[in-house]
């Protein structure tokens, strides 16, 4: 594909400098990988970062650090999303920069985002831009921020994804291990191990997790109130539904509204 191409050559052209693209370059592409890591920052919506393992969630005012040659693509579907991608030479290292994680923006980060908002293009040694940028990559590990906890594990099994596109159209039912077993002519016993040698997580997790992605893709695009919200993904006690989120994003569903609309 030849706008890969252009892509994967327009970041590692110069691999000594630091790239900054604004434009949503990556949208949609087959799986690439960068000679360059990459810091994805999301503003505005919910983008999706797909992997060989994982498909990961990235709410507005949150990024993702990709390290270097770490195969993966970019999806989204709303069109208020606005996005900054920072590609990063070598010369970095330690457990931050070698692993993938999605983080909050944090005040400091937002700041130095905007002293720098007009940048664009390839930023060379010596000069004061890619010291200043530098120096912003140097901020992420020392933040200290925890880890937004959303991934959701991918497979190749056709019958096991067949279950799983099943479940996303009836989030809003009872969905229990028994039934959706019964269902597949699956015993519990079977459909338990599907899940956990396949995705490696638990029924239940995997339906926690659906659910909640759900809610945050309503809570972004919808009017509906988070009593409306928890109904219409299976919850009816919202309590339940406002812990399990927090569990999962480190917010409150009333917090994430507020930054997601930002």
């Amino acid at each position: 594909m030849e706008i890969l191409k252009q892509l994967i050559n327009s970041v590692d052209q110069n691999p000594d400098s630091i790239l900054v693209m604004r434009q949503q370059t990556e949208q949609r592409l087959p799986s690439h990988q960068h000679n360059k890591a990459q810091l994805l920052l999301v503003f505005g919506g919910i983008a999706y970062l797909q992997t060989d393992e994982k498909d990961f969630y990235i709410p507005s005012n949150h990024y993702i650090w990709i390290p270097k040659n770490y195969p993966h693509n970019l999806m989204f579907n709303t069109q208020d999303l606005y996005i900054i991608n920072i590609y990063f030479p070598g010369g970095s290292s330690g457990g931050f920069y070698n692993e993938l994680g999605i983080y909050p923006v944090s005040k400091l980060l937002f700041e130095m985002l905007s002293f720098s908002e007009k940048w664009h293009g390839d930023y060379f040694k010596g000069s004061w831009e890619f010291e200043f940028l530098t120096t912003l990559r140097k901020v992420l590990p020392e933040e200290n921020l925890r880890k937004f906890s959303i991934q959701l594990p991918t497979t190749d099994d056709q019958r096991l994804q067949a279950i799983v596109g099943e479940l996303r159209s009836r989030l809003n039912e009872n969905l229990t291990l028994e039934s959706i077993a019964k269902q597949w002519g699956l015993s519990i016993r079977s459909l338990t191990r599907l899940f956990q040698t396949k995705l490696h997580i638990t029924f239940i997790q995997y339906v926690k997790m659906l659910r909640i992605i759900r809610a945050m893709e309503l809570i972004k695009d919808s009017n509906l109130n988070m009593t409306e919200i928890a109904y219409e993904i299976g919850y009816s006690n919202i309590a339940a539904f406002s812990n399990n989120f927090h569990q999962l994003t480190n917010m409150r569903p009333t917090e994430f509204k507020t930054v997601s609309r930002v």
